[in-house]
């Protein structure tokens, strides 16, 4: 069980990543809006609730809560997915079909890189981490498949080139250098791992920019980038 100050901690941590987009958080360069869309939804509220339930204090009760929370979360996200699809012509949602699968391919690589990230931890606190890194991948996509779905107008995203967005190239320098410092940082026999997941990621990525206006570009990119600079520097900590 963890003691009153860990505790306290990893549920104040849990409480803001569940509360604000973290893109938005981590690299204040998209509109605080963006972070709102789902700042009361009853799954945050629900699992808020949990946290603070004496029968879930401990660290295994934690994890339930947002276990609980992620499945809660992925039938948000198929539910708004099949908004968005209906609302389309049969290309578009052939392109967004496509972006889910690469979707699902990715957060099932990044569960199994997350395994190998947290095995070279110790201690309470890092399995709550995990289990709320293993959460925030979920909540996004829900949430951005929930923007897509209510402001989907029929009209093609625009979007400038990455190349030509400063912002898109800066987090993406940020993502790549923070990619390399994980990777160097695992164990050798757990980086195939980590580049099995960062491979998945792209091919996600590649998929579902095309169909997404920079903000949503910019949440996307930010959100890996967030992941990969928190496991970077949390690998080999004890």
């Amino acid at each position: 069980m963890l003691g009153g100050s860990s505790a306290r901690l990893a549920r104040s941590f849990t409480a803001i990543l569940s509360t604000l987009s973290v893109a938005t958080a981590l690299l204040a360069v998209a509109p605080a809006a963006r972070a709102e869309v789902a700042a009361a939804d009853p799954i945050d509220t629900a699992m808020r609730a949990c946290l603070a339930r004496a029968d879930r204090s401990s660290t295994a009760g934690q994890i339930q809560c947002m276990d609980d929370a992620r499945s809660a979360w992925r039938a948000a996200a198929d539910t708004a997915l099949a908004r968005l699809l209906a609302k389309m012509p049969a290309e578009q949602q052939k392109r967004w079909r496509s972006s889910q699968q690469k979707w699902v391919a990715w957060r099932d690589a990044e569960d199994t890189m997350l395994v190998a990230a947290f095995a070279t931890t110790s201690g309470t606190t890092y399995q709550l981490y995990e289990a709320d890194m293993r959460l925030q991948p979920v909540r996004d996509r829900a949430i951005a498949l929930r923007n897509q779905a209510a402001a989907y107008d029929g009209k093609p995203p625009l979007a400038r080139a990455c190349s030509a967005d400063a912002h898109c190239e800066h987090v993406s320098y940020d993502l790549n250098r923070y990619y390399r410092q994980l990777y160097t940082r695992m164990p050798a026999h757990a980086r195939p791992v980590v580049s099995r997941a960062q491979s998945a990621w792209r091919a996600y990525r590649d998929a579902t920019t095309p169909l997404i206006d920079e903000r949503a570009r910019l949440d996307l990119l930010g959100a890996r980038l967030a992941t990969l600079k928190r496991l970077a520097e949390t690998v080999n900590d004890r």
